[in-house]
């Protein structure tokens, strides 16, 4: 396999085991397990979770004497356990052996990307000489969302005896994959059932406690021994309470080995069209082939989806975003457009943030807009099914319009949590991150650029209509006009920054006009007015009977767009009212004397203090704004409102925000990469770089393992499409500004623009080749530095780079 293909990890390390598991999950948008060794249960080292998309539970902990409800991405019922032992000894059978026994000599495990495919290779070998080869190749399916399997090869060497082999399906699971959740009620499955059918196979059966969702699987284990594959091996069943085992004994014996094949199926009563979930578990498994023909069709599909997204960037930059495209199409596929889910912030890896909905599908559609389109809008409709919910959030906090919550899950009610602890110091404290109501700008704002990449005016008139005017209501219902300063503000919120969380010595929670709320609640209120006469009349009248919306209402929107309140101090813009009266924090003392400061708030309220003292910032916070509009585009967006912004104070903006950032969000590094390129352009690549290993490296120390992190992953990807291209899509054409790295000067990416299906972009030093498929469509109409380019279809054209100017 080609090495920009695969990840391998030589040896076994225990202590990493926890993140290979992580970072070796298989998925298929539908469903992903993580790739926990089978022979081994959850414990310290290993933890196998499957996890099915948009599938939670609620429960109730006691936390500080206080009853705390959370709703849990649900770890399902366990598919992987296979382990296996050499019998008999001289004592009776020989151990149970796995990567942690003593007999373990050699192990090596590879994620081939390209195939969609994780394999292990271990070699034991016991006191008496005898070796034991395991080669095990595993699959989720991407063809077949409900399907997976386990190919196991025991090849022994010198020796001939018997071998005996257990396959399960496991269901006394719980959710206990991080540490600092362990405290907390975990065990979401009930009223389990096992049983048998004919053909080798097994199932079990159960529910998760109060959501009510019905979970079963099924399992084929069939095994073939010898030289010719003798395939008359049955497995004997064993039913217990909470799983249900199989065993097989197989003849060993020098260039005599056996093959036992698992193939599984999955499927919860979330699923459309089925009737039973346990029959049609049952009917995926005897309906599935044999493990050949299952891996080809898999590996079809994945090169189909290959073929979808191509990304072409040399070197290792290029293999670790392969990587991560690879990751992010496992938590969002084809499959996962027709499912009511949303983006989990830590895929379906595991069991960080409860897999719970952020804004992390500000980073994630920008990408899925070019490539799989039906899947942002899949996403997009998780949101549109959840506005009831968010106009109730509005209508209990006293407003109108639609106040969408920080975490979503299954409800799309609130579910951040209102207490967190602090793992350095122990205390449980207050979560006020529920008051991060910018989230609504995001969901606004992922509704725009969708319907600007695809042209798809049916959703932007429809549902998408219905969501921006409901959060532009929010927004103008959340204004105030204050007499002294002849503007509106937005108290009371927390910005991405997510460490101040309220002035130094206040009770009150929240913040006063934290600008990047204010300056993004401007832009919904704007593209409101602007919806407003682009709807056709009908549709216009419709909604505003639809949403109860007075036309006056909408005339006030109109003035708050333009004439909301953005801090300064010293020259520059102010993250939020107050900000430059906060103390400076020693940075250099701090990093001397704890070295990793990523999580300052933590060390700070440790040692008794409050990051709400300091002009400390954990991400980027104001310099969001840099990443979401092009530098013409914000300029504009300040003028509306009244500002001069010119190059020189964004410059200085940055750099005063730079300085003061702790980067304890793994999209922290993404965002100043991105508006780094083109005001710093050679500080940019450290923070380029920074994100390109965040997961891979786990620099900030133990999350990984708990989850990859989706959004910084697929921030990633578009960093390169359109932070390196300037690629913005609006008015019917695609607007180029690059601004390239000399560490990424040099790519290939394919694209899906309006009816285009693959207009091929390459990048070549200060050159940019845009190419467009034969077909009877229009012409594609591209802009660069002023300047309007027709790209026919069937024809490419070169076109020279204006240079990188942070204006361009």
């Amino acid at each position: 396999m080609a090495r920009g293909w695969t990840w391998a990890y030589e040896g076994y390390d225990p202590e990493k085991e926890r993140l290979r598991e992580a970072l070796c999950t298989l998925g298929n948008g539908y469903f992903a397990t993580r790739g926990a060794a089978p022979e081994t249960p959850a414990g310290e080292t290993h933890y196998p979770g499957t996890y099915v998309a948009g599938c939670y539970n609620r429960l109730t902990s006691s936390v500080q004497g206080r009853q705390v409800e959370n709703e849990d991405m649900v770890n399902l019922p366990n598919w992987l356990p296979l382990r296996y032992r050499i019998r008999p000894t001289e004592s009776g059978p020989g151990p149970w052996l796995d990567p942690d026994h003593a007999h373990l000599v050699d192990h090596r495990q590879t994620l081939d990307l390209r195939g969609g495919t994780l394999t292990r290779h271990s070699v034991y070998e016991d006191g008496a000489g005898r070796r034991l080869t395991v080669d095990q190749e595993r699959l989720v399916h991407m063809g077949d969302p409900h399907l997976a399997a386990l190919h196991t090869e025991f090849t022994a060497e010198g020796w001939s005896g018997e071998l005996e082999v257990e396959a399960a399906i496991d269901g006394d699971i719980r959710n206990n994959g991080v540490a600092r959740y362990r405290d907390l009620a975990d065990r979401h499955l009930a009223d389990w059932e096992t049983g048998t059918e004919p053909g080798s196979m097994v199932w079990l059966r159960c529910r998760t406690m109060e959501s009510d969702i019905c979970v079963a699987l099924a399992a084929r284990t069939v095994a073939s021994c010898g030289p010719e594959r003798n395939g008359d091996h049955r497995a004997a069943p064993e039913q217990q309470a909470r799983a249900v085992r199989q065993r097989l004994v197989l003849p060993l014996a020098p260039g005599s080995g056996a093959v036992v094949d698992k193939t599984v199926g999955l499927h919860t009563s979330r699923d459309p069209a089925i009737g039973s979930p346990l029959r049609a578990a049952v009917t995926s498994v005897g309906d599935a082939p044999a493990y050949v023909r299952l891996r080809a069709s898999h590996r079809r599909a994945w090169a189909a989806l290959w073929q979808q997204v191509k990304l072409e960037v040399p070197g290792d930059a290029g293999r670790i975003l392969r990587l991560h495209l690879f990751h992010v199409l496992q938590t969002l596929s084809p499959h996962t457009a027709g499912l009511d889910v949303g983006v989990p912030a830590r895929g379906l890896h595991g069991e960080a943030y409860r897999g719970h909905v952020f804004w992390d599908e500000l980073f994630v559609l920008p990408f899925l807009n070019l490539h799989l389109p039906d899947v942002s809008r899949g996403l997009l409709d998780y949101r549109h099914r959840r506005l009831p919910a968010a106009c109730a959030a509005a209508r209990a906090a006293g407003r109108s319009g639609a106040m969408y919550p920080w975490q979503s899950a299954g409800e799309g009610r609130e579910e951040t949590q209102e207490v967190h602890l602090n793992p350095r110091s122990g205390r449980w404290l207050p979560d006020r991150s529920r008051l991060q109501h910018h989230v609504g700008s995001a969901v606004a704002y992922n509704v725009w650029q969708y319907c600007q990449a695809t042209g798809d005016t049916d959703y932007l008139y429809s549902r998408g209509a219905e969501m921006v005017m409901q959060i532009a209501r929010f927004w103008a219902d959340s204004a105030e006009w204050d007499d002294s300063l002849g503007r509106y503000r937005i108290k009371g919120v927390v910005g991405p920054d997510e460490y101040h969380d309220a002035y130094p010595d206040s009770d009150a929670a929240g913040l006063d006009d934290n600008t990047y709320t204010n300056v993004t609640a401007a832009w919904v209120l704007a593209r409101a007015g602007e919806l407003r006469n682009a709807l056709p009349p009908s549709r216009y009248s419709q909604l505003l009977d639809q949403i109860g919306l007075d036309p006056a209402e909408m005339d006030r929107w109109d003035d708050i767009s333009r004439r909301l309140y953005v801090p300064h101090h010293r020259g520059v813009i102010s993250q939020f009212a107050g900000y430059g009266d906060l103390e400076e924090l020693d940075w250099a003392g701090y990093r001397q004397r704890y070295g990793d400061i990523r999580r300052l708030d933590r060390i700070l309220e440790a040692e008794g203090d409050t990051a709400n003292r300091y002009q400390a910032s954990k991400q980027a916070d104001l310099l969001m704004l840099g990443y979401l509009f092009p530098p013409r585009e914000l300029d504009a967006l300040f003028r509306r409102l009244g500002y001069e912004v010119d190059d020189a104070t964004w410059r200085t903006t940055v750099d005063y925000y730079v300085h003061r950032t702790s980067h304890g969000s793994t999209l922290s590094s993404l965002v100043h990469a991105w508006v780094l390129a083109r005001v710093h352009r050679d500080d940019a690549w450290a923070y380029c770089e920074e994100a390109l290993v965040g997961d891979v490296a786990d620099i900030q120390g133990g999350t990984t393992e708990e989850g990859i992190h989706l959004g910084a992953m697929a921030g990633t990807l578009d960093f390169v499409q359109r932070g390196m291209t300037g690629l913005d899509t609006r008015d019917d054409a695609l607007w180029l500004a690059p601004a390239t790295l000399p560490q990424l000067s040099k790519f290939r990416v394919r694209l899906r623009f309006r009816r285009h299906w693959d207009v091929d972009l390459r990048i070549r030093a200060e050159r940019l080749r845009i190419a467009v498929p034969d077909s009877d469509r229009p012409a594609v109409r591209v802009k660069l530095d002023g300047s309007t380019y027709i790209v026919e279809p069937g024809t490419a054209r070169w076109l020279e780079f204006p240079g990188n100017t942070p204006g361009a």
